[in-house]
């Protein structure tokens, strides 16, 4: 991956794909992409698990388009700036964590828990997403690894929560 500042504000993909800008930290964009994706993550949060999830692969679709056409305008494979699968991937997380679980007591745990099993699984990249990353480009290249890393983490949360861990 490669940092890319070839920002145009005009244009709205840039604007989804960049993260609405949270994708040109100098530094971590990915990690300030999951930041960003946080108090969006919060307004959907309290929508029925079905319409979530159906916002999601929604949500998905149109991230594989944006960030494809971004990355083709920036002329880089998958640049770091381009932060949409990040936010993606955190929705993807937090599926195991109804709005029931989030506004009890220590909601911002699993807030906090989420950001971070994302990050681990979207930095470490274990097998199959390592072999996504390296094999599969373009739109779909740069979401599905984002995608199968939230379902890691997603993974995770569901087994502390299923078993108790608060």
């Amino acid at each position: 991956m490669t940092h890319i500042t070839g920002f145009d504000r005009r244009n709205w993909r840039h604007w989804l794909a960049f993260g609405f800008g949270s994708g040109l930290a100098p530094k971590a964009p990915g990690t300030f992409g999951t930041l960003a994706a946080i108090p969006f993550y919060l307004l959907i949060a309290p929508l029925a698990w079905p319409s979530y999830l159906g916002l999601i692969v929604v949500l998905t679709i149109l991230g594989i388009w944006v960030c494809d056409r971004t990355a083709r305008e920036l002329g880089a494979k998958d640049p770091s700036a381009i932060v949409w699968d990040e936010f993606i991937g955190f929705f993807i997380t937090m599926l195991p964590v109804s709005a029931t679980v989030l506004t009890a007591t220590h909601g911002w745990i699993w807030v906090v828990a989420g950001f971070l099993a994302f990050r681990l699984f979207d930095i470490w990249k274990p097998w199959p997403i390592r072999v996504i990353d390296e094999r599969v480009g373009g739109g779909l290249g740069i979401m599905l690894d984002d995608v199968l890393a939230g379902l890691m983490a997603a993974a995770v949360l569901w087994l502390a929560i299923r078993f108790g861990v608060s």
